[in-house]
Formats: structure tokens, C-alpha cells, sequence
């Protein structure tokens, strides 16, 4: 498809019509691959954005009836491979498994290719399916939420329903999940970096245009010194589609909204578009002028990233500081403060470009425009070495000295001299048992009782009550009045102001 849009028509075209890898596993849709969630997916671009010749299209119009002719899902063959080594093989028509992308990159195409061939009692099943995935989207978030690694494969999955789906009901489905998904993407996209917390984090995208969403959101944000380089081919369907973000999106990716800003979010079970379950992560998002800094009260662990702080860098866009436990962890985050306790040993992945010192107990470190402050609990300072993944960045180990250990960062901007010397002065870290409160220069509170389950949380003193916590988006009570995203639990609207232009989006009639 890229080659197509270089000029080189013929020869991308012959490739196009080429036969499809193993076209003789799928001879009962005539040759033509339609298992695989990836296939599927650019099978319905190949198809409907391309000039095919009138022979090819007639053979994939055919196949995609074959395929469709009763629901995909439960027509039945030997096991077959995704790829060489897969393990997660399908015996359906269709790919049967049901991570957020891939249902949607799967179901998008099944009812696409259910509605050209007039297979109409399959379309009805494909879209009531999509019509209660995207309606979960405004009730209670997404599973793979915030996802730095797969958001990009669910959205690509939209544009084709966007730009093909014939039903005006259908269409206007697309558009809420990609008008859903631009604008909570925004939210952690910053000149070319994308933060934190992040479901299905493995780990590989810390660094400016690093992540897969970072690109896929980029093509439409942009905003960053960092020149945009990618040979990520999936591109191409954001390249091909008339689909573009709502104003809203673009603002808030650029943060065109008031500093500073407190978001209490949360976010759902993996399988929230078929259980009903209650949220089970809380997510606290603070942002300044020069930095935003992101937490889970679950900490991180399994498939997810639970504490990420980005700031600002001339050079790099953004540089990216995060801590990783070993073990079970839990954070408490009050605006700029947070503390982290957890087991087993942790550390701090850094810039390169920091400075570090060590004076009286505390680790100040110097960023480009953002200053940090930490005070270790139970645990000493180790090494400071090389990132194995990242070039720009190193690692500093911490050494625990006791079961319970962790540390309270303090986030601050100005002078660094200052902020040494203010916060020797008048920050103190307080530790007792599995408990532990820091108090800032400002005489902010934070505290943070380990259980090893979700932690008890105080923020400036006051007991934190989790079912304040439970909307998708949403201020802190302090900011309510200026917060430009709003999300109530359940509500099925989402609800943005910036630049002092209100609107509100939702699954049937997505802005009004």
C-alpha cells in the first residue's frame, strides 16, 4: 500500500493481487486470507481503498460472501498457526481471540465484509457486537486502556469502519470509538512521547516516538523537536483515511489547558465489554508546566505500568523517569508528591542527560526544566549504570534494607538550588511500619499505608475514598472548574473543555 502511494501504481497493484501465504489453508474462501485479525484488517483496505481489477475485486467480494454466509465465529476447522511459532491458534473461520485489538480489528471486518455481500443476518450479529464495544468505551473505558504498545492496532480498526461502513448508524459508530480514542489518547501524548500508566506495557516504548501509540497519535499531534521517523506500515491507514481528531483532541494532546491540573481516573477490568465488574485500577495524572506525572494506587505489575513522569526536553522532546519494583508495589499520589512502597529490590530509570547528587539523605536530580527530590524508605543507594533499551537514559539501582521498602518523590520546577535547599529544610519523610507521609516545602501531604493489596491512601491529611475515584475521567474537587476532560462513571458522555469551547461526545450522536 506505501508503495502505492510513492507513485509506483502497477507494481503495488500486482502485489496486491498477488496470492495470499498459505492461500491454500483458506480454499473456502477461495484462496484469499481472512483469519488472522491483521489480514482482516488490511484485506478491507486493500479491497475497498484500491483499484483492484474487476477479476480480483469479483474474487475477494466472493470470498468475504463465503466467509460470512453464516457467522464466521462458529464455523469450525483444524487448528491453524497465525505464525511459525504461534501458540494462541484459532479452529474458527475468523481470528477467535479476543484481546481489545484484536475483536475489533476482527469484528470491524467481519461486518464489513458482511454488509458487501449482502449477508445481512451476519451484519446485524457484527454490529450489535461493535455497537456494545464502543458503548463500553463511554460506560466504563477501554481493557487495554492507554495501551503503549496496542492502542494504535484497535484504532486503524475504526478507520476502515469509518471510511466503508454503508449504514449511517455504523458509521457514526466508528466515528465515537475514534473520537473516544483521540481524545483519552491525548491525554498522555506529549511531544512525541506518550506516558503513564499503561495497560499492556512491555516496556519498549520510553523514549520520544519509542512507542507504537506515540507514532499513530503523532500523525495527528505532531508537536514535537523530535523529527518523525517510522517504518511502522500500519501507518498507512491513518495516511488513507478521511477520518481527523475533533479540535478538542488536538488541544489537549498539546496541553492548550490550565497548569497545574490534578485527574482522578480509573480504569476497567480487561473484559469490561462482557463483565460487569467494578473498576479495578485508580489512576492519579498531575500536570505542570514542564512535566506530567502519572500513577496507579495498584502500583505496577503483570501487563501494566503504574508509575511514569515525563518532562520536558528541548533536545528529546520529553525524557522519561520511572521506577521499577521487583515485587508487589502500591503508590499514593497527592498533585506533585507520591510515595511507593513495595518488595524486593527497585530502580530508577533516568536521562543521561541528568545531573545526580546525594546531599544529606536525599536524591535531588537535575532535569532540563523539572527538578526531583527523593527520599528512599528502607532502602539505599546502589549503582548508576547504562539502560540496556535506551541509549539516552540510565538505571540507578536501590538496595532495600528491610521487606517494606520504597521511597516519596517531591516534582518541582524553578530553580534547583532553591529547591535543594527548601526541601532540606522543610520537607520531611516520616516512616512507621508499613506506613509512610512525606510532607513537601508547600506543607503538602501525602501517605500511603502498604497492604499489599489496593493501599490506603491520605492526601493532604484527609483519608482517600475510592469511590470518588471511580469515574473514567475526572478532576480532583480543587480543579473541578477548570478541567477539560470529564468522564462520569456509567454516564455514556464524554464531556471536554478547552480553549472555552464545550463539547460533548457520545456513542450514537457523537457531538453535539
Amino acid at each position: 500500500m506505501i508503495d502505492f502511494l510513492k507513485g509506483n501504481e502497477r507494481e503495488a497493484i500486482a502485489f496486491l493481487e498477488s496470492e495470499d501465504k498459505l492461500s491454500g489453508l483458506h480454499s473456502h474462501t477461495l484462496g484469499i486470507d481472512f483469519y488472522s485479525a491483521f489480514s482482516l484488517k488490511n484485506q478491507i483496505r486493500k479491497y475497498f481503498g484500491f483499484d483492484l481489477t474487476p477479476a480480483y475485486k469479483s474474487r475477494m467480494r466472493q470470498g468475504m460472501r463465503l466467509a460470512t454466509e453464516s457467522d464466521p465465529m462458529l464455523r469450525y476447522f483444524p487448528l491453524r498457526k497465525f505464525w511459525e511459532k504461534s501458540t494462541d491458534n484459532c479452529n474458527t473461520l475468523v481470528d477467535c481471540r479476543n484481546t481489545d485489538n484484536l475483536k475489533v480489528m476482527r469484528d470491524v471486518s467481519v461486518y464489513l465484509m458482511a454488509e458487501e455481500s449482502g449477508n445481512e443476518f451476519t451484519r446485524q450479529i457484527y454490529k450489535n457486537n461493535i455497537y456494545q464495544k464502543v458503548r463500553s468505551l463511554y460506560q466504563t473505558g477501554k481493557g487495554e486502556w492507554d495501551s503503549e504498545s496496542y492502542l494504535g492496532h484497535e484504532l486503524t480498526g475504526y478507520l476502515n469502519l469509518y471510511d466503508y461502513a454503508k449504514d449511517p448508524e455504523v458509521k457514526q459508530m466508528g466515528k465515537a470509538a475514534l473520537d473516544w480514542m483521540t481524545i483519552t489518547g491525548a491525554v498522555k501524548y506529549w511531544r512525541g512521547g506518550f506516558g503513564g500508566p499503561s495497560k499492556r506495557d512491555y516496556g519498549g516504548g520510553n523514549c520520544t516516538w519509542c512507542s507504537s501509540t506515540s507514532q499513530y497519535l503523532g500523525m495527528y499531534f505532531g508537536d514535537s523537536p523530535v523529527k518523525f521517523k517510522s517504518s511502522n506500515p500500519d501507518l498507512v491507514h491513518l495516511l488513507l483515511s478521511s477520518y481527523r481528531p475533533p479540535n478538542a483532541a488536538v488541544a489537549i494532546a498539546r496541553k492548550q489547558f490550565t497548569f497545574p491540573l490534578e485527574l482522578l481516573n480509573s480504569k476497567p477490568a480487561y473484559l469490561n465489554w462482557r463483565e460487569d465488574k467494578p473498576q479495578q485500577f485508580h489512576e492519579t495524572l498531575y500536570f505542570g508546566k514542564t512535566y506530567q506525572l502519572g500513577t496507579l494506587a495498584e502500583g505496577t505489575g503483570g501487563d501494566w505500568s503504574g508509575f511514569k513522569l515525563l518532562v520536558d526536553s528541548s533536545v528529546r522532546g520529553v525524557d522519561y523517569f520511572i521506577p521499577s519494583f521487583i515485587g508487589h508495589n502500591s503508590v499514593a499520589q497527592y498533585r506533585n508528591l507520591a510515595v511507593c512502597m513495595g518488595k524486593g529490590k527497585f530502580s530508577f530509570m533516568l536521562p543521561k542527560s541528568a545531573l545526580v547528587e546525594h546531599d544529606r539523605g536525599w536524591i535531588f536530580i537535575k532535569l532540563e526544566r523539572t527538578n526531583l527530590a527523593i527520599a528512599l524508605i528502607n532502602a539505599e543507594v546502589g549503582e548508576l549504570a547504562p539502560t540496556e533499551k535506551y541509549s539516552d537514559s540510565l538505571t540507578l539501582a536501590i538496595k532495600p534494607t528491610a521487606d517494606i521498602t520504597g521511597f516519596a518523590i517531591d516534582v518541582g520546577e524553578g530553580n534547583y538550588q532553591s529547591f535543594k535547599t527548601l526541601t532540606v529544610v522543610n520537607s520531611r519523610l516520616k516512616v512507621k511500619g508499613q506506613s509512610a507521609e512525606y510532607t513537601s516545602i508547600m506543607r503538602n501531604r501525602v501517605k500511603l499505608e502498604y497492604t499489599g493489596g489496593t493501599p490506603k491512601i491520605w492526601r493532604n491529611g484527609k483519608l482517600h475514598d475510592f469511590m470518588v475515584h471511580r469515574d473514567v475521567y475526572r478532576a480532583d474537587v480543587s480543579n473541578l472548574g477548570k478541567a477539560p476532560i470529564y468522564q462520569a462513571y456509567k454516564s455514556g458522555k464524554l464531556e471536554v473543555i478547552v480553549n472555552g469551547i464545550k463539547s460533548s461526545f457520545s456513542v450514537l450522536d457523537t457531538q453535539k
